[in-house]
């Protein structure tokens, strides 16, 4: 599902116009991020939780040259499923 995908299911399961739905679904994204920036953490009990990471420095390669490259160090997110969330299920 893509983010159009996301705003149309949204739009018919609440009964609401395309464009209401994409302002909730963009508000509630922007929330998430804005969140996720500050402070790091969003859990959504039931779903799951956002968190940021940090990746330590560490030496990679090149696949065109071979050659040796040192990415630095970088925050990423990641998502922690929720147990409600029962994926497999």
């Amino acid at each position: 599902m893509n983010k159009t995908e996301l705003i149309n299911a949204v739009s018919e399961k609440t009964g609401t116009t395309k464009v209401q739905a994409k302002a909730a679904v963009e508000a509630t994204l922007n929330s998430i991020a804005e969140e996720i920036l500050k402070e790091g953490k969003v859990a959504l009990i039931g779903f799951g939780t956002f968190s940021v990471t940090e990746k330590p420095a560490r030496t990679g390669i090149n696949p065109r040259t071979k050659e040796k490259i040192e990415i630095p160090a970088h925050k990423v997110v990641k998502f922690k499923a929720g147990a409600d969330l029962n994926l497999g299920k």
